[in-house]
């Protein structure tokens, strides 16, 4: 059964493995760097993980090879602008206009997807880009690529989402990893900023 994979393993991106879960996926898998998302991906949403500094060649073929080369039938960044990149030649053109003020969004999450999702696939991007991107549109067109992105309908998923959660059929709450008291928000801004303490999300209270 060909996997969701889902880009990116922070507060959004593990709502989306939550989601593919209740969409009826029969295999969904994690794909980050840092170990303590990919922890909580595998222990709190039962998905596979994929290391993208670990592995052998780019995240693109490495899911094509675990689909037997078909490629993933749905693809979700939940990264966006905030991707970030092997030390390859890309990587070092962005990083060298970012210094000179000149730099596009970095879409490599989104440039994995369309070359791993098979043809006739669906990506989902609830990633935020606000800038131009360089994609590799040529193959998302000759794969006749569906894509699905933009804000949250809240009118729309809001009522029936709370239903779910009052019912017990999904628990969010183990995506917080930290409460303070609202005086520390500068603090907890700069420890979630930073990765530090395992942290992925904060609540803040009054």
């Amino acid at each position: 059964m060909s996997p969701r994979p889902v880009w990116g393993c922070g507060p959004v991106g593990q709502f989306a493995i939550q989601s593919a879960w209740m969409m009826g996926a029969g295999r969904v898998i994690a794909i980050d760097r840092e170990p303590e998302r990919l922890r909580m991906a595998k222990e709190n949403s039962k998905a596979e993980v994929v290391n993208f500094e670990e592995i052998d060649g780019p995240v693109h073929k490495h899911l094509i090879d675990m689909t037997d080369g078909r490629g993933p039938d749905r693809c979700i960044d939940a990264v966006g602008a905030e991707a970030h990149a092997a030390n390859d030649a890309k990587a070092l053109v962005d990083q060298a206009a970012q210094a000179v003020h000149l730099q596009s969004d970095r879409g490599y999450a989104l440039q994995q997807a369309i070359m791993a999702c098979r043809k006739g696939g669906t990506i989902s991007v609830p990633g935020v880009y606000a800038k131009t991107l360089t994609l590799p549109f040529g193959a998302a067109m000759n794969k006749g690529i569906t894509f699905k992105m933009g804000q949250t309908h809240v009118q729309r998923y809001l009522e029936p989402l709370m239903k779910k959660i009052q019912d017990g059929d999904i628990d969010p709450s183990f995506i917080i990893t930290h409460t303070a008291p609202l005086d520390d928000a500068p603090e907890m801004y700069e420890t979630f900023r930073d990765k530090k303490d395992d942290c992925i999300k904060v609540v803040l209270k009054p």
